[in-house]
């Protein structure tokens, strides 16, 4: 049950998925700092020092039996958070206590763990971006032809397809997951690097064999599943990856705020709509309401995403030497809730993309009101060819244009070019001859065989390498 008396974060108990807050989560947190002493002591052991296989079994035995009131009282008296988890694992393992932690300094497990935790988050995040991709390619495939009014500067231009216009978002969140891919791949751990990360306290343990201390890293590297650690690191590693990573997500958010905010425009044309359920309530005062509310949430969410992203970079601009602990209660707070942020936006665009709307009659009306001034080049070259005077012809066209305008934009009439036009026998055109040059799927270009190209080129590859992933969708629950 909610706790009503004190603050909750809204990413739990509102927007992120249980599968992302337990990333972040006080157990996904500590039992993989056991987990890393585990491997730190079967390393320890298989190169040489004194660590039993009898040790190593009873720590693997109680990873998972953490009792976090042992380690709260403990921190009260010691004031570390580590050691006070070191003693809590000591007093469920009483015969491995002594080599709990061997060598190692905090920042063995605090940023192996955190280096962990954000590969496994972007991990979700990865699963997630594919499925809203695999949304927006089936949804542009079935409207790669369909015509439709294209904008710039947010006035009526050119003829696109509702198809074409949905790789415009693919293929920003394209951008987003190859950059994912990148950071998945490359990420790496600290290892063992001791307090100033020199590998002092190995040196000592190993008696100066470097070959020993560098197997070591890498055992516990292969053990937490990674190929390999950071090169070189201060005590922490570098906050720079912080950064790298909180870039990604902003790159993710920048797409989804892209998206949602053209179908909230979309929405108020009657072009397209999100998805609205049959019960949903628009405004309290107005009945007849349908808001893009889900989209609307989008944009506030990825808006806040993209602050967020600030505080890792200024957190990495201004760590001193070997580390400053001014990173610790900011890194905390702007990575977790960067990556709940993100969370919840793919969730509402797994919800969103699945069940867009699209509005043919209206989609088409607002583009035969626009297309006879589009026609005009079209219509003044089949009047060339009849023996009209092109010059001529582009004057009168300029004429009538300003006065259908007028009948549009002061008199709030129909557009009423076409019927200016068909009147003029300086055009020697009929009816049917200019409905065949209105025809809106001669003005879209390329557009149908963009949308076929480029969902078989970029995305289908990348669909079919991750068949496994596919088929994820989400119900709103708020």
């Amino acid at each position: 049950m909610s706790n009503t008396n004190s603050y909750e974060s809204p990413f739990c108990t509102r927007y992120a998925s249980e599968e992302m807050q337990y990333v972040f989560s006080a157990d996904k947190k500590f039992t993989t700092w056991r987990k890393l002493w585990v491997a730190l002591a079967r390393a320890e052991m298989k190169l040489g020092l004194p660590v039993t296989e009898a040790q190593v079994k009873e720590l693997e035995e109680h990873i998972n039996d953490i009792d976090y009131k042992v380690a709260a009282e403990r921190e009260k008296q010691v004031r570390h958070d580590v050691m006070s988890h070191v003693y809590a694992y000591g007093k469920v393992c009483p015969n491995a206590e002594a080599i709990i932690h061997l060598g190692a300094t905090s920042c063995y497990v605090g940023d192996n763990t955190d280096v962990i935790i954000m590969r496994d988050a972007m991990e979700i995040i990865r699963r997630k971006l594919l499925n809203v991709l695999s949304n927006l390619s089936g949804f542009a495939m079935k409207y790669k032809a369909m015509p439709c009014l294209a904008y710039t500067h947010l006035q009526p231009a050119q003829l696109t397809t509702i198809g074409k216009r949905a790789t415009l978002w693919m293929n920003e969140l394209l951008m987003d997951f190859q950059d994912l891919e990148y950071r998945i791949a490359n990420i790496k751990m600290l290892g063992s690097k001791g307090t100033t990360g020199t590998q002092a306290s190995f040196m000592e343990l190993f008696e100066g064999d470097t070959t020993k201390i560098k197997e070591l890293e890498k055992m516990i590297a292969n053990e937490m599943g990674f190929e390999s650690v950071v090169p070189v690191s201060g005590q922490t590693y570098s906050r720079k990856v912080d950064s790298q990573v909180l870039n990604v997500l902003s790159g993710i958010a920048q797409s989804c705020s892209k998206f949602s905010n053209d179908m909230r425009l979309l929405q108020s044309f009657k072009e397209m709509e999100e998805p609205h359920e049959s019960g949903q309530i628009g405004s309290s005062a107005m009945a007849y309401k349908r808001n893009p509310m889900r989209c609307e949430r989008i944009t506030s969410l990825s808006r806040y995403v993209m602050i967020d992203s600030l505080n890792p970079a200024f957190t990495a601009g201004t760590q001193w030497f070997e580390r400053t602990l001014d990173d610790s209660a900011n890194k905390r707070i702007s990575v977790a809730e960067g990556f709940l942020a993100v969370d919840a936006i793919l969730n509402i665009m797994l919800n969103v993309t699945n069940g867009l709307v699209v509005y043919p009659e209206i989609v088409r009306r607002r583009i035969m009101a626009e297309l006879p001034f589009m026609a005009t080049e079209n219509i003044m070259m089949d009047a060339v060819k009849k023996g009209g005077n092109r010059q001529e012809l582009h004057e009168k066209i300029r004429e009538y244009s300003m006065i259908a305008g007028e009948q549009v934009k002061v008199y709030g009439k129909e557009n009423n070019l076409c019927e200016l036009i068909l009147a003029d026998p300086m055009f020697k055109i009929n009816k049917t001859e200019l409905d065949a040059i209105l025809k809106p799927e001669s003005f879209t270009g390329r557009s149908e065989q963009q949308v076929e190209e480029f969902v078989a080129e970029c995305i289908n590859p990348i669909l079919d390498a991750n068949k496994e992933l596919l088929g994820e969708s989400y119900e709103m629950k708020n």
